[in-house]
């Protein structure tokens, strides 16, 4: 597939700006950065010549491809993509390196020669000889996570603008913020947005579309002890703290967790723990693709609290059980055909596809739910919140082209 020095161009330039999203703010957007990358978006979206462009309040960027049918009974499709990067790893002074022509030789990034992507640890770069590909310099993440994303979106939105012999209904186009931690939709006017069907472009190898994630639950588990002065505090003194511990401590080491587990398997996964001798609570996330086995799970914990709890006479335990998303299958079950155009595109596209599970989520889950079948597209997103993360310039390409079939396809079945 052919080099595109303007697709490259454009995803380095919406990289080096610093989105990272805060996971313990409490504002919308959690980072009001984020909203440099919308003004941005805001602006070339206007000058390609797109519809309804706007940012609202909350950061959301929305534009309109307008309709060049003469079927006037065509759906409304969105194409969506978050702008925002995890804050697992720096994304402030991102310096995009495109390697032109890769070689297939160790790439040694040189802000930190101890950060070397090659073959070996990067198995899906086995295929990519030859190809052009765009690290960062070693300090941070590169945020093709979904940077790639929005620029296949924008490629698409401007070769539809300036190629009008390509048949296509309404094409609604979202950019979120906040995704990295969960809030990706939080604030999102679904009337305003005015779509029936909608891909979220976020996904990783080259031809996969994913119409299936984890569901997810968040537990709060809070151990209430007795204090005591240290040195009168025999018999009396009821650890929180040592509660807490032994209750991380007692989760199996060899199954039910994230290192443990792969494909359908769930697991239970705590990401914070903190307290005094008094309370202490320890946070955890539950994931599973069969949304039942959740609670399953969570019984599962409270048992264990409480068997820690009665070596602890006198302490008390509370919990909490909040819904995080849902596995978005539950919904395309009932239109496959979402699913079935993306394959049959990337076959126009020569493009082999893989029908692939999520173990997490993305936007789409909770756009499914509401009210927006949303399957997830590949964008050649590899490495993602690493140093080491990574994209190849053709597979953006590939999946410029996919969108370029996908909106025929919807036009010709509709």
């Amino acid at each position: 597939m052919h080099f595109s020095q303007e697709l490259a161009d454009r995803f380095m330039r919406y990289v080096r700006i610093d989105t990272e999203a805060d996971p313990n703010s409490s504002s919308f957007p959690s980072s009001e950065k984020q909203k440099d990358l919308g003004r941005l978006l805001t602006q070339e979206l206007l000058e390609m010549g797109a519809s309804d462009v706007e940012m609202d309040p909350w950061g959301y960027v929305f534009a309109t491809i307008p309709s060049n049918s003469t079927n006037q009974n065509l759906p409304t499709i969105c194409f969506c993509s978050h702008m925002d990067t995890a804050p697992d790893c720096s994304g402030k002074d991102v310096k995009p390196i495109l390697h032109r022509t890769w070689n297939g030789s160790p790439i040694t990034l040189p802000d930190d020669t101890t950060q070397v992507i090659t073959v070996e640890n990067q198995p899906y770069l086995n295929g990519k000889i030859g190809q052009d590909v765009i690290t960062a310099s070693g300090l941070t993440l590169l945020g093709a996570d979904d940077k790639a994303g929005v620029t296949i979106i924008m490629e698409l939105a401007k070769y539809l603008l300036t190629h009008p012999e390509i048949p296509h209904g309404k094409i609604r186009i979202l950019f979120t913020p906040d995704e990295e931690i969960g809030r990706g939709v939080e604030q999102l006017d679904m009337d305003k947005l005015g779509a029936d069907y909608g891909y979220t472009l976020d996904g990783g190898p080259l031809g996969e579309v994913e119409d299936e994630t984890f569901s997810a639950d968040a537990m709060t588990f809070t151990f209430t002890g007795v204090s005591a002065h240290p040195g009168y505090a025999k018999g009396k003194m009821q650890h929180a703290i040592k509660m807490a511990s032994d209750f991380v401590a007692a989760l199996p080491s060899d199954r039910w967790s994230p290192e443990t587990t792969s494909h359908r398997e769930g697991f239970v996964h705590p990401t914070a723990i903190s307290g005094s001798l008094e309370s202490a609570t320890v946070s955890i996330i539950l994931r599973d693709h069969i949304t039942a086995k959740l609670t399953e799970y969570a019984d599962q914990l409270v048992t264990l609290a409480n068997e820690v709890l009665s070596s602890y006479p006198g302490a008390r335990m509370a919990h909490e059980r909040v819904e995080q998303y849902r596995n978005m299958k539950e919904i395309l079950t009932d239109c496959p055909f979402v699913t079935d155009y993306v394959v049959e595109a990337m076959e126009k596209a020569g493009i082999t596809s893989k029908r692939s599970i999520i173990r997490g989520g993305t936007d789409g889950s909770r756009l499914s739910f509401m009210g927006l079948p949303c399957p997830n597209i590949f964008t050649g997103e590899m490495a993602i919140h690493s140093r080491q993360e990574y994209v190849v310039v053709q597979d953006m390409q590939a999946a410029v082209n996919t969108l370029i079939e996908l909106v025929q396809r919807w036009e010709k079945h509709s």
